[in-house]
């Protein structure tokens, strides 16, 4: 029998939802796979309750639309929606950032700092995972002076969505040095106050990855069509 996976005995749903979560981002569980609430209770090994309040929070996050009321599928975007995905993220980051720069004092830029070290870090040992995390702190520690908590809760729901395509970009991504330098060049321009050029290059990078994640995710499922044919 496989092993049970252990959660965190506080707060059942929260534990789940937690592990759930990182699953799907990770592609532990693809994009259309169904998910049942009798074999994740077994999968816990906890009763169903928690499991169902578990699934509606992933619902309400965007990450699995509820089937039925005994289970759930992974969200499946269409090419056009994941393109808006990140057409969002350029508007509201861009929006952020142009706020945040002129309000930006020595401890932004140190933690930023910190952030961009650990990054940096992790791309050097190949941890997809840890970097996806920290790319998003990064990010928002850039951000953050704007002092625009609704825009960011706008912005935390979309980077949910985005997180699984720039994880499956990285782990195939060949030349990661272009990303590492640009990370770097976002904050130096942000020290010497340029907010233009800063926004542009920031559009520029997400952008940049959308193009490449869209060709990717295209290529990805025309060879999972072929094969199923």
């Amino acid at each position: 029998m496989a092993a049970k996976r252990a959660i965190t005995r506080q707060s059942l749903p929260d534990a789940i939802v937690s592990d759930l979560r990182e699953r799907i981002l990770s592609g532990d569980l693809a994009e259309g796979e169904t998910i049942r609430q009798e074999a994740l209770a077994e999968d816990y090994d906890v009763s169903r309750m928690p499991v169902r309040e578990a699934l509606k929070q992933l619902d309400a996050e965007g990450l699995v639309q509820l089937t039925n009321n005994r289970g759930a599928r992974v969200t499946r975007h269409s090419l056009s929606e994941i393109g808006e995905i990140f057409d969002l993220r350029s508007l509201l980051e861009t929006d952020l950032f142009r706020r945040a720069i002129p309000q930006m004092i020595q401890s932004d830029f140190a933690r930023c700092e910190h952030l961009l070290e650990q990054m940096e870090a992790s791309y050097d040992a190949n941890d997809v995972s840890r970097w996806g995390a920290l790319n998003y702190q990064y990010h928002s520690a850039l951000y953050a002076a704007a002092n625009r908590s609704l825009t960011n809760e706008l912005l935390h729901r979309v980077s949910l969505q985005s997180d699984r395509y720039i994880r499956m970009h990285l782990s195939v991504m060949q030349q990661r040095e272009p990303a590492r330098k640009e990370h770097r060049e976002l904050l130096r321009l942000a020290r010497d106050g340029q907010v233009e050029q800063a926004c542009a290059l920031l559009s520029a990078h997400i952008g940049r990855t959308k193009d490449q994640l869209l060709a990717l995710v295209a290529a990805k499922r025309a060879s999972e069509e072929a094969v199923g044919r």
